[in-house]
């Protein structure tokens, strides 16, 4: 989920080459959300950016976490954001995992790996 159509684009063309998975692509957090709702059983990551129209990605990954607790959650920002509030976060259990960008391919790859390994073991 990125409100940016250029960088959705780019993340879901690399992570459609991960074998055995589903991408999904949501420029608009709203439509994201109501996708998720009815095929929540069936999310093992959400990948979101921080700063989005309508719904924050801090808003949009707990709601992701309300509806099933075992989706993996990625936030995603090029902005300064407060380590506090982060650990604060991620002690909730609403994000797993933080990434900066720009986001080299390999590193998105290599951490959507590492969420989905840690869902399904």
């Amino acid at each position: 989920m990125d409100d940016e159509q250029k960088t959705a684009q780019l993340f879901y063309s690399a992570l459609n080459t991960l074998k055995g998975i589903n991408v999904f692509e949501f420029t608009d957090p709203i439509l994201a959300l109501e996708h998720l709702k009815i095929n929540k059983l069936h999310y093992a990551v959400m990948i979101s950016d921080l700063r989005m129209p309508v719904i924050n990605g801090v808003q949009l990954l707990k709601t992701v976490k309300d509806l099933n607790p075992s989706t993996r959650t990625i936030l995603m920002t090029g902005y300064d954001f407060d380590n506090n509030l982060l650990q604060e976060y991620t002690k909730k259990e609403i994000i797993d995992c933080f990434l900066r960008k720009p986001i080299e391919l390999g590193q998105l790859l290599s951490e959507v790996n590492k969420q989905l390994y840690h869902t399904y073991t």
